[in-house]
């Protein structure tokens, strides 16, 4: 019979590979007030995304592709017999379109997949319970992180030692008899008083139990995706400490806690019932033999699946690029008359398209929304601090407002107080007290939001005026000649280097909308969830600068006396742009109030706007309504990042779809902006598009299902659907479909790059993790000819012209 793990077992000094290196395997999510999208398949891009897709759906029954009928209702409309036909030879599948058609009709034969001991014993038990095992397990353990994460001090105060957070659950779980009583299991509280107080030594103790098996680590990533929220959060944890050079080992401790359950139950069924043991045991051990071939199974299942996803990306990739051989690509020789720099984010291509129809000498370029500032936003000696960049990156510059500071404590002391009032309302037992107590001003307060709605904006957003920023790097001012290194990057980064209007518009970009936990997901990825507001007002202050104007004259950039850099943010919510700091020229009041008129009666039809109404007041009541669960559609249908002069594609409808970044290589001589370009832009793109592609695949898992049914967990860590369950991350089906339709299509990333092949291929095998995300197939890498509008594509190291049918691709 079973044996119980010692406590006098020597502690292990590490936790074995099979639990440390699958615990890498799970992608960070950020929280919600820092919300960026993460591509949750990151870790897994030195495999084949064919082979992760079936891996996955052995694991965890997780879906890369979209069912049947989604590829069905594609045929004949976006998918064409011509499309089908190039993705079969592509991926060398011997079908023809007849029988790939017919396939769609068929109904698949379940392969076999991977279940963990609570899901057998789900499945072997012989009297239904009031909740399955998989439930009560997930529902325990997320109640307990929330617990953890929300109230540190109470919960680990006596806890001063290592794997304080396994420590802390078992403290918890000891003493908790609920369980027991239930699911109806005697003897089940007493298992837990047995468990190792080290998980080190649970692990070991649960892999010699089993042998040692052989794909154990298989069995960690399926533990892993049972609790996926709570996983990928606490791999963002880790993600903070590696730019500090620290670490923690609290995903270990979490699979150890999933692991621990199991064999709870292990023992508990070894030691109590004996003809469900049998049964179980000899399931589950066979599993780890069986494994490989379950996961043979599920990519001959997909195979003929994978082709109709090339063909949908195939259709899409057609259109496009009969759209750039189609463009003439005219000089311009007449001055701007304005320039304006946008965030390539996709929302702004339609707007830009708007502005430029104001005038034909009016200039927009495309640069990433941080807008090169590695930044950190403080205020008024607070020990507040908030990224202002990429995830990918670690802020290295301190930007503070210091020249209001009774303002700023009068506003802070508002903030907290509304904070708190807002923590004790969504605490468990304010349902009891506090709504009962308060119910009368509550209800006063929802029928003012409804029928006298304010402009929603972030609390902290509101400490950010036109007051100047100090900048300074670990405490120390920044100097002159730091100043000026940095803008000179920033200047070369967007190609502004010779010819200035006079006026530039820096624009960041934000969304405005009411009651959203998760509105920092349609705010600017690039600035970590915020909106460019910081980083636009940052950099207008230096580049209106005289001294620093001075210096960037001896670096060879010429920026004349009259030009003016004004900071803008655009409202994606409501296409409504505002300038900051002096009065800009009636002019260029006049190019955006049109401009932005324009860009609603675009957008109009996709969110149900009356055209022959008020249109920008129904916009701006869109963004202050509290239940509005759909107030834009954010990145969805995003598709393609081009790399490229804005003369390629600015007589382009790209219908809102693709990332816009400007770069002419002829003045990139030493290749380092596109080296820049497609290690940072191009990898937030990769990001931004593989979380929009598996929030849709597979919501479960990767989405955060219902947003009417979110609850914010520990005030800013993120959503349960309900009371419960997993923590959710990713994106709400609210996000991605109008209750009818499918907003967004999931698509691989169409990279398309205006520079010498040379150049893109020098850079991609210099950098491992591109040359991974095109080989895996991840996403797409091309490369354009702006002269003969030729275009090429970059795969397993060599170019092969775009003539589908002839071209070497993945094979499945």
């Amino acid at each position: 019979m079973l044996s119980s793990p010692s406590h006098n077992t020597a502690i292990a000094l590490a936790y074995p590979p099979a639990i440390a290196e699958t615990c890498q395997l799970v992608a960070p999510s950020w929280p919600l007030d820092t919300a960026i999208a993460v591509n949750p398949w990151w870790s897994l891009r030195h495999q084949k995304f064919n082979q992760v897709a079936a891996d996955l759906e052995t694991l965890g029954r997780i879906k890369c592709l979209m069912p049947k009928s989604f590829y069905h209702g594609h045929w004949g409309t976006s998918i064409k017999p011509e499309h089908l036909v190039s993705a079969a030879r592509e991926l060398s599948f011997p079908e023809d379109t007849n029988a790939l058609v017919a396939y769609l009709d068929e109904d698949d034969t379940p392969s076999p997949h991977w279940h963990n001991i609570s899901d057998l014993l789900d499945a072997l038990s012989e009297h239904p319970r009031k909740m399955s095992w998989r439930d009560e397990i997930t529902q325990q353990i997320s109640q307990f992180c929330g617990l953890y994460f929300q109230h540190p001090i109470h919960i680990r105060s006596t806890l001063d030692q290592p794997d304080q957070f396994y420590r802390a659950w078992l403290s918890v779980a000891r003493k908790d008899r609920g369980i027991q009583v239930l699911m109806g299991e005697k003897g089940l509280h007493q298992k837990f008083t047995q468990l190792p107080d080290c998980p080190k030594i649970l692990c070991a103790t649960v892999m010699k139990e089993f042998g040692d098996a052989v794909n154990f680590d298989d069995y960690v990533h399926a533990l892993l995706i049972d609790i996926h929220g709570w996983s990928s959060f606490l791999s963002y944890k880790n993600w903070q400490d590696n730019f500090t050079n620290t670490s923690n080992a609290l995903i270990e401790q979490l699979v150890s806690i999933r692991l621990a359950w199991d064999w709870v139950l292990w023992q508990q069924i070894g030691q109590g019932d004996p003809a469900v043991y049998a049964q179980l045991s000899g399931r589950f051990i066979t599993q780890f033999e069986e494994i490989d071939s379950f996961k043979v199974s599920h990519r001959k299942q997909q195979k003929a699946l994978w082709v109709w996803q090339k063909a949908l990306e195939i259709s899409y990739q057609s259109k496009l690029q009969a759209q750039i051989h189609s463009v003439t690509v005219s000089q311009v020789d007449s001055p701007p008359a304005l320039q304006a720099v946008f965030c390539i984010d996709v929302r702004s291509e339609p707007m830009r398209r708007a502005l430029e129809a104001q005038h034909s000498d009016i200039q927009t370029l495309g640069f990433a929304g941080f807008f090169g500032l590695p930044l950190e936003y403080s205020f008024t000696d607070s020990v507040y601090r908030r990224p202002q960049l990429p995830g990918l990156l670690y802020p290295t510059i301190q930007a503070t407002q210091k020249d209001r500071a009774k303002t700023a404590q009068t506003k802070m002391r508002k903030l907290r107080f509304s904070q708190h009032q807002k923590e004790a309302f969504d605490a468990a037992p304010a349902s009891l007290g506090l709504v009962e107590m308060f119910g009368i001003f509550k209800a006063a307060e929802l029928l003012k939001s409804s029928f006298w709605p304010a402009n929603p904006r972030q609390a902290i957003n509101e400490l950010c005026d036109d007051s100047p920023f100090e900048l300074s790097r670990d405490g120390d001012p920044l100097y002159l000649d730091q100043k000026i290194d940095l803008t000179v990057g920033i200047l070369t980064g967007m190609g502004l280097r010779n010819v200035f209007a006079p006026v530039v518009l820096l624009l960041g970009h934000g969304s405005c909308t009411a009651n959203n936990p998760q509105a920092a997901g349609l705010d600017c990825g690039a600035c970590g969830g915020q909106t460019g507001e910081v980083n636009v007002k940052v950099l207008a202050q230096l580049l209106n600068d005289v001294s620093i104007r001075v210096g960037l004259k001896s670096r060879g950039i010429n920026i004349p006396e009259h030009t003016q850099f004004v900071a803008g943010l655009h409202n994606t919510t409501t296409d409504k742009i505002v300038c900051y700091g002096e009065p800009v020229p009636n002019s260029l009041q006049n190019w955006l109030a049109a401009a932005t008129a324009r860009a609603q009666i675009q957008r109009a039809g996709k969110l149900g706007v009356n055209i022959d109404g008020d249109v920008a007041s129904q916009y701006r009541q869109r963004s202050q309504d509290w239940a509005q669960v759909r107030p834009e559609w954010g990145l969805a249908d995003n598709a393609a990042f081009i790399v490229a002069p804005r003369a390629l594609t600015r007589s382009l409808d790209l219908e809102g779809r693709s990332f816009l970044h400007d770069y002419d290589w002829r003045s990139d001589k030493q290749f380092s902006v596109l080296e820049l370009i497609m290690t940072a832009p191009m990898i937030v793109t990769n990001w931004i598009n593989l979380q929009y592609y598996a929030s849709v695949t597979d919501n479960l898992i990767y989405g955060s299902g219902n947003k009417l049914l979110h609850n914010v967990v520990a005030d800013h860590i993120g959503v349960f659907e309900g009371n419960g369950g997993d923590l959710r991350i990713g994106l709400s089906l609210q996000s991605l479909h109008d209750g009818q339709n499918w907003r967004h299509t999931p698509l691989r990333l169409n990279v398309y790059i205006a520079a010498p092949q040379s150049a893109i291929a020098d850079i991609v095998e210099k950098h491992e993790m591109i040359a991974q995300l095109i080989d895996n197939d991840w996403l797409y890498l091309f490369q354009v000819d702006v002269e003969t509008k030729d275009i090429t594509r970059y795969y397993q190291s060599n170019w092969c012209p775009i003539e589908y049918g002839k071209i070497q691709s993945e094979t499945i």
